[in-house]
């Protein structure tokens, strides 16, 4: 281990016996002054020779035999609990070896397996599945069941099902600081949300007759079995959309993007009492009915465009599914069209648990329009009618039932060491319909993560830090199962929870992307880089960022092209996109401040459709198309697997905090109307790491800046885990008396503090960007680093206050107050840091 190590163990000719009752190696006879014969001078530098190759030897030998070994299993023994070593000082008897680091990350990747991840993805994906319906709580107490069973959970004689707001559901989660063995439970919130009672869609003539009546609902048979038996269990329709009955004139809308309605503005068309027709794409659907709501639409209606559909489509040849690859006619994307911009969760209860006797407000985040999703085969007559200039009544009949429906989030614990650190990973289980992609790949391979970790538990290994496993409910409908326990548990989080770590679908396609925040990229790509790709020998899951489909054609749509060029730009220079929103990580992220990432295989342009809400989101559709041998769901359980060791065993949390300033700093350069300011705010949190304030191309810094620490022989270094077993070897070789170690306890309480010291500020480094008040208009977002953008929805905007005052609202003034915002919350991330 470096200089010391050498020194050291050549310190042992000085002995004929070490303190383990090796014998010692004695030194090279010296030579002497008087001349010798020729012939004796080669023979005596043969011999000299020959006991410098022995001395070598022998210093390997016991290197490679009996330090090394000795080394590792305190450093192994260090990591697993460094702070159980002040409450057990070693006496000098040999430990058996601790699970940790290197041999817990080999044991837990031989877990995750392809049939396993098959198995259980027939089981979430082979009925429909709804939020709040009888299947979805069979699905919470199979989740229960999972974590009882892997975990070594003994089920309790009453069923641990709580709900919200009870004493049995809060000391669940208050008291998890205090466990001392893994448990499990369920909550139940009670959110208002809806579910379709009837609905329909016909083109009117001038006496009221009906010319049209469009088929709203899928058509499947047998060749998808899943997809045929259950195609009418859930009728085509958005959740949250406002119940009604309206009529006007139809009018087309692209994308139904701001810069779509305002062209139609600037052509003339006015939009009053219209029933407008967009597509799906470009922004979150919720935001085109907003878009229309506020220039006066009566209703609208979203279809899904084959053209948005790259390469594999009819005209280039593809058979339809479910005989070939291209988007089955008849598919529709249901979803919600909360306006999910402006807060998620339980539209009635913002900012505050959904309990069962929970105050209700007026909701002011969902549509006050009726809205439907349509076909691609219904859409067609619909775009016909516009295109002929027929421009007869269309009607749109939208009835819902609007009610409190429960929801349950499933929940267990691993504690680990350091009780008050807690690591949460989750994944959402409801489903539109059948969901194998989403949310079930993603619920497959965290099934397979929890197996590897179960596995660990039986081998006796217990994590640095305490480990949340989240199986989150209603998320399709704004986000609401872990945007209610959040808001619940918001002060237990910010006291306790160190990282959030997301999984939705993992599996829809060929190209894996991580998204995240910039302290977590390098952890997300580097562990990427150490598991190798699902399907290509001799390349890493990472290198599958760069993959596409195969499946070509001539014909494809250069927006659309352009469009996915773009989204594939918002990458930081590691590769690793920004968080937005439309998934569970948003009320840890953007409104507690927590630092989280997300991950999964997506769909290319050149991939098969994958049929997003549809009933064709089907387990014969993932086996055949989405991820043929489940290879993907693996590699994405295993590499989650690895973060979530990497961030809990962590003796310094691996939260980089340097590229965090440098990704700031990009961010600052978009927007030049307040750089010198800003950047002189961001300059004071470099020179608390020790570092020069430059352009982030001069300097590429990885890894959180640490403070230095002093050894025993007073040699500086900095705490990084690398450095840790040449640390304990330091004090392996100041022995006294019968092999027992003179354990600096003093010094190594100091080293612990410090540690946490620095743990608490890296943790303290996202939570530097809430604001209190929140951003103007949707005050429910804190985070003035990152948040969905206004009119995007899922896409992420950087510095979202100041960026909306010029980008949308177009105000100098509003710019200024904001940018005063940004700068004294650095300003005050920077004396934290500092003190």
């Amino acid at each position: 281990m470096g200089t010391d190590t050498k020194r050291s163990l050549l310190s042992t000719n000085e002995k004929h016996t070490d303190s383990d009752g090796f014998p010692g190696i004695p030194p090279p006879a010296a030579a002497t002054t008087h001349s010798l014969p020729k012939k004796k001078s080669w023979l005596r530098k043969i011999l000299v020779h020959c006991v410098a190759l022995s001395l070598l030897v022998l210093t390997v030998h016991r290197w490679v035999y009996v330090i090394r070994p000795e080394v590792n299993a305190e450093a192994e023994k260090f990591l697993s609990n460094p702070y159980g070593l002040l409450d057990h000082p070693h006496h000098g008897h040999h430990s058996h070896k601790i699970l940790n680091g290197k041999l817990a990350e080999e044991l837990f990747l031989k877990v995750p397996n392809e049939a396993s991840s098959i198995e259980a993805s027939r089981k979430y994906a082979g009925k429909p599945h709804l939020a709040g319906s009888p299947q979805d709580l069979v699905t919470a107490k199979d989740f229960l069941a999972l974590l009882q069973t892997e975990l070594g959970i003994k089920p309790p004689s009453e069923e641990p099902l709580f709900s919200a707001g009870t004493t049995a559901s809060r000391n669940a989660t208050l008291s998890i600081p205090k466990l001392t063995a893994p448990t499990a439970w369920i909550d139940t919130y009670y959110p208002v949300l809806n579910t379709p009672l009837d609905h329909s869609v016909e083109i009117l003539e001038d006496d009221g007759s009906v010319a049209w009546k469009a088929k709203l609902e899928e058509v499947a048979d047998e060749t998808d079995p899943d997809a045929g038996k259950y195609f009418e269990e859930v009728l085509t329709w958005h959740g949250l959309s406002k119940g009604g009955e309206v009529k006007g004139k139809l009018v087309y809308g692209h994308y139904g993007r701001q810069e779509d309605y305002k062209a139609l503005v600037e052509s003339g068309v006015n939009l009053n009492g219209t029933i407008v027709l967009v597509r799906y794409g470009g922004i979150f659907r919720g935001l085109k009915v907003k878009g229309a709501e506020e220039l006066g639409a009566a209703g609208v209606l979203i279809y899904s465009d084959p053209r948005d559909d790259g390469t594999v489509t009819v005209e280039n040849g593809y058979v339809p599914y479910p005989n070939g690859p291209a988007r089955n006619p008849t598919s529709v994307q249901r979803g919600s069209v909360q306006y999910l911009s402006l807060y998620p969760g339980d539209p009635t209860t913002p900012g505050y648990p959904s309990y069962e006797n929970s105050t209700r407000s007026d909701s002011v985040n969902i549509p006050a329009i009726p809205s439907l999703p349509l076909s691609w085969n219904n859409a067609k007559v619909l775009l016909e009618e516009i295109e002929s200039g027929k421009n007869r009544t269309v009607s749109l009949v939208n009835h819902v039932d609007d009610r409190v429906i429960p929801l349950w989030n499933t929940l267990g614990v691993i504690p680990g060491h350091i009780k008050d650190e807690v690591v949460v990973i989750g994944n959402h289980r409801d489903a539109w319909v059948l969901g194998a992609a989403d949310p079930t790949s993603g619920t497959a391979s965290i099934h397979e993560t929890i197996r590897g970790l179960g596995a660990l538990v039986r081998k006796g290994w217990k994590p640095l830090r305490t480990i949340v496993i989240a199986s989150w409910d209603g998320e399709e409908y704004g986000l609401i199962g872990s945007t209610e326990w959040g808001e619940d548990f918001a002060e237990w989080i910010d006291e306790h929870v160190v990282a959030y770590l997301n999984l939705d679908g993992s599996a829809s396609g060929s190209r894996f992307s991580a998204s995240a925040s910039p302290s977590l990229a390098h952890l997300y790509h580097n562990t990427a880089q150490r598991i190798p790709h699902p399907t290509k020998p001799g390349l890493t899951l990472w290198d599958a960022t760069k993959d596409s489909g195969v499946l070509t054609g001539d014909e494809i749509d250069a927006e659309v092209v352009q469009m996915y060029e773009a989204d594939a730009k918002t990458a930081d220079s590691l590769g690793v996109k920004p968080l937005g929103s439309g998934s569970d990580f948003t009320v840890f992220l953007q409104r507690l401040g927590v630092a989280s990432g997300g991950e999964g295989f997506s769909s290319t342009l050149q991939d098969p459709v994958y049929h997003y809400h549809s009933v064709y989101d089907s387990e014969r559709w993932m086996e055949l198309y989405g991820d043929p041998g489940f290879f993907r769901h693996v590699a994405v359980a295993k590499h989650l697997g690895l973060v979530t060791l990497g961030i809990a065993d962590a003796v310094v949390l691996p939260l980089n905090t340097t590229h965090y300033s440098l990704e700031l700093q990009a961010y600052l350069d978009k927007r030049r109307i307040f750089r010198r300011n800003a950047r002189r705010a961001l300059c004071k949190i470099k020179k608390v790491f020790g570092r020069k304030c430059e352009c982030p191309h001069k300097a590429k810094l990885q890894g959180a800046v640490i403070p230095t620490m002093k050894s025993e022989s007073g040699r500086e270094f900095r705490p990084r885990i690398g450095r840790f077993p040449a640390w304990v070897q330091e004090h392996h070789e100041h022995r006294h008396g019968h092999g027992k170690p003179q354990f600096p306890r003093k010094k190594f309480e100091k080293v612990i503090k410090r540690i946490r010291k620095v743990n608490q500020k890296l943790v303290a480094f996202e939570r530097g960007f809430i604001h209190e008040e929140g951003i103007r208009d949707r005050e429910w977002y804190r985070h003035l680093g990152v948040a969905p953008g206004k009119w995007l929805g899922y896409g992420a905007t950087t510095l979202p206050a100041l960026t909306e005052a010029l980008t949308i609202e177009h105000n100098t003034t509003l710019a200024k107050y904001e940018a005063d915002r940004l700068q004294g919350l650095i300003d005050d991330l920077a004396k934290k840091i500092k003190a």
